[in-house]
């Protein structure tokens, strides 16, 4: 597929400059970039390359300089957004919504099904299901029964909601995520077995969410356990019970979050962070990668990081000390010589 400078440009109500008839048919990296590439800088640290590249097209913040560029330029307020918009509206070319029920499938009979919605092969909607306007369902995936999926969702394929989960509008759910699966709850006995004790809850998902592959999210054990408005998850996380996931909240792969646990609003968890359950995490957090989190943080918009987890700039400080053990543990050994020494060259006297 290819685009002339001027045709982005004026997709993106962007500033052009250079020719507006440079064509380009793929993109690239900056620094890889070769003729006939588009690519975009948004991060300071990759100027140095703007004089260098052989991109054909670069979208770039209105104050950059052109540093000698043989590109064609095209300027923009907030460029990585932009260039986020410009890659949905390709990818919506190149594979356009499908509608249409594919066979074999099942659905059942009391299952409501809107208009324009795409079911694929060897997928599954159960008793009182509804599908809302333009969803996609992909092949192998299972909607339980009294399940409810929005409008213009996409479900990619191997996608299992258990019964009576909630999925909003505008949400998109990767292949293998998993939506009500039971809660980890067992309760233990005398004799050192164990009672499973019932999820009789469920999942709620609300608009604008995405969660990425092999995403767990448990069922409620009772009420729900809720993902709310925009929230963005990543790959490979676990989700437990009763959970509360605030708005416009971002949660890296491999993250864990145990039961009952409420995440505030615009909060970012970082990549294997561990968080104990039945706590509270003040909104605008920032957890750091690999954080063990065990107790509440109360304090809104403050990074914390380290094992356990302490504020962003006293963890640093730790690990700082840390890098030095062993030399301070040579000197600690030279001054317990010393000592020793000193003490017994005064038992003598």
């Amino acid at each position: 597929m290819e685009f002339s400078a001027a045709e982005i440009s004026a997709l993106l109500q962007g500033e052009l400059e250079g020719d507006p008839q440079t064509k380009v048919h793929k993109l690239a990296p900056i620094e890889d970039a070769s003729a006939g590439s588009l690519s975009f800088i948004a991060n300071p640290k990759y100027e140095k390359y703007l004089s260098s590249t052989k991109a054909s097209v670069v979208l770039v913040s209105k104050d950059m300089a052109a540093n000698g560029t043989k590109a064609t330029l095209i300027r923009l307020e907030d460029v990585y957004t932009s260039f986020s918009s410009l890659l949905q509206q390709v990818e919506n070319m190149q594979r356009p919504a499908k509608t249409g029920i594919e066979q074999p499938s099942y659905i059942a009979d009391s299952a409501k099904i809107g208009d324009n919605v795409y079911i694929g092969a060897f997928a599954y909607i159960g008793e009182n299901v509804t599908v809302g306007d333009g969803s996609q369902i992909y092949p192998h995936s299972y909607i339980g029964d009294h399940s409810k999926i929005g409008n213009n969702s996409l479900l990619y394929s191997g996608v299992k909601c258990y019964s009576n989960t909630r999925v909003g509008n505008h949400v998109i759910l990767h292949s293998g995520v998993v939506l009500g699966s039971d809660g980890f709850g067992f309760a233990p006995q005398e004799d050192g077995s164990f009672i499973k004790v019932p999820q009789t809850g469920h999942v709620i998902v609300e608009d604008h969410v995405e969660i990425g592959a092999n995403t767990t999210i448990d069922r409620a054990t009772m009420d729900a356990t809720r993902i709310s408005k925009g929230a963005k998850l990543d790959n490979l996380i676990q989700i437990a019970h009763n959970v509360e996931i605030g708005e416009n909240t971002a949660v890296a792969a491999q993250a864990g979050i145990s039961g009952s646990t409420k995440v505030g609003k615009n909060s970012l968890i970082g990549g294997q962070a561990g968080i104990v359950g039945h706590i509270k995490i003040a909104a605008y957090s920032q957890i750091g990668a690999k954080a063990g989190v065990g107790k509440s943080i109360t304090v809104e918009g403050k990074g914390w990081s380290g094992r356990p987890v302490s504020e962003h700039v006293h963890s640093l400080k730790i690990q700082a000390v840390t890098r030095k053990l062993p030399e301070m543990y040579q000197d600690l050994k030279s001054l317990k010589k010393q000592i020793e020494q000193l003490n017994s060259s005064h038992d003598n006297k």
